[in-house]
């Protein structure tokens, strides 16, 4: 179940998938390293177990799992990523967030409750945030009516969705709808989370490569509305 409660989407049926999981839980599985794995759960505050691959070990051992594979559909991805996260060790779900985000154009509209029930599902920000900033970023830029879903994630109780709607354009660059962004950040100015607080001044941060004047004339207007780590993180490129 997601920490909201609500059901896990259905996952499709896939032969890919079935080829793929296969492969994956025996090729991990033969890499396990219970030694690594105690301090990487550690570092991870313990939010799920780990198997103890480092990952370029596990990046390594993805290329043999995928060797030969046909190329997925939207089903396919869906019915990976769900049955990667119904594994408890977390080197399955970054493998799903990779597959996710190579195959991100695969994706259409209909993937979005699959991204949020991710998320929202074991969620912490080495999965949330490659899946807000490549998953689900990526299928706003394609479908741009889906904005409207992130108007609506941004105020949602949540805060990892909050944070996936803060974080979505991080790699939009001079595609970056500055209004929606600044506005975002009005929105979740108040929140008393470290998570929140921090996303605000990462996406401004990242904008700010692509238009440092825009950020800084935002935070003169606006800096008492946002805690100092928020300020600081934003500014941190490009000066008061």
């Amino acid at each position: 179940m997601t920490v909201t409660g609500a059901a896990p989407p259905e996952v499709p049926r896939s032969a890919l998938a079935d080829v793929v999981l296969e492969r994956l839980t025996a090729v991990y599985g033969a890499a396990a390293d219970p030694g690594r794995a105690a301090p990487m759960r550690a570092y991870m505050k313990d939010v799920a177990p780990f198997l103890g691959i480092p990952t370029p070990a596990r990046r390594a051992l993805s290329r043999t799992v995928l060797a030969g594979t046909a190329r997925p559909t939207e089903a396919d991805c869906t019915a990976i990523a769900l049955r990667c996260w119904e594994l408890p060790e977390r080197e399955y779900h970054y493998f799903a967030v990779d597959y996710l985000r190579r195959n991100a154009p695969r994706c259409s509209a209909a993937f979005l409750p699959v991204a949020r029930h991710l998320v929202t599902t074991v969620p912490w920000w080495d999965t949330v945030d490659l899946l807000a900033a490549h998953v689900v970023g990526a299928l706003v830029a394609a479908e741009p009516h889906l904005a409207s879903a992130m108007d609506a994630w941004i105020t949602d109780g949540d805060l990892w969705v909050a944070r996936t709607a803060l974080l979505h354009q991080l790699a939009y660059k001079e595609r970056t709808d500055h209004e929606r962004l600044f506005a975002y950040c009005l929105l979740q100015s108040g929140h008393p989370g470290f998570f929140i607080r921090k996303a605000i001044g990462w996406a401004l941060r990242e904008y700010a490569k692509t238009d440092p004047d825009a950020v800084r004339t935002f935070l003169a207007r606006e800096r008492g509305r946002f805690a100092p780590l928020t300020v600081r993180e934003a500014l941190k490129n490009i000066g008061a």
